[in-house]
């Protein structure tokens, strides 16, 4: 028995890193947790190693009609959405002049449409249950710019925007919103793997984090949550 039993909820690119911390910490609590990634072989697989409460689906947040199609299969096999945990994400990090259009939509579309588009069809489903969470994972990037980080920071600065201004726009409907900003995670994301830094943070800190946000009384809402390595490597 979990605080989640009975609750249904989404994470898109789910089967790795972050992600998949976070759909092991909600389905350990026990929700239904519906994990994304582009190939639903990787998807599959995924679910079936976190256990019996994960599904897997394929689907590219960057196109419209694929979110949509997730959300009509969450709706028929669940009628409903309590938790949607914008993950999905990428990084290409690169001088302006030698970063591609096709990387440029790639990050952009994956880092801001892809939220926009399952916000845009996970919002109805959490008003037909009277309410619900967003969590956008976003990044420290999302306000430390750095050189070659274009296109990432400026996917990651508008989620922050977007965040903000979908929060007050949902919180009548009894929909809370958050952003997270982690720092340096112990994953094979970003311009350096960190993969094997005892010092970073660990998915599993950041779903815990998820899991506190869920538990948060309704009264509250942490909007914003900023989390760094505390014992990062020296510099100088």
């Amino acid at each position: 028995m979990g605080f989640l039993d009975g609750k249904v909820a989404v994470v898109t690119g789910g089967n790795r890193g972050i992600g998949r911390g976070i759909v092991e910490a909600l389905a350990r609590e026990g929700a239904s947790v519906i994990l994304t990634a582009r190939s639903g072989e990787v998807a599959a697989k995924a679910a079936g190693e976190v256990g019996s409460r994960a599904r897997g689906i394929a689907c590219d947040v960057r196109s419209y009609d694929a979110v949509r199609s997730l959300f009509q299969e969450v709706e028929r096999a669940h009628g409903g959405l309590d938790v949607l945990v914008n993950n999905a994400g990428v990084g290409v990090f690169a001088p302006l002049v030698t970063l591609s259009p096709d990387d440029w939509r790639a990050v952009i579309e994956t880092n801001l449409s892809g939220v926009y588009y399952c916000c845009h069809e996970g919002i109805p489903l959490m008003k037909k249950k009277g309410g619900g969470y967003i969590l956008n994972i976003s990044s420290l990037a999302g306000h430390n710019a750095f050189p070659n980080g274009t296109a990432y920071n400026a996917s990651k600065f508008g989620l922050n925007g977007f965040s903000e201004a979908l929060m007050q726009e949902v919180r009548y409907d009894g929909i809370r919103v958050s952003y997270l900003m982690p720092g340096s995670v112990a994953t094979e994301f970003g311009r350096g793997s960190t993969a094997k830094a005892g010092w970073a943070l660990t998915p599993a800190d950041v779903a815990e984090v998820v899991l506190d946000l869920l538990r948060s009384p309704t009264r509250a809402l942490y909007s914003r949550v900023e989390m760094r390595p505390s014992q990062p490597p020296r510099k100088g």
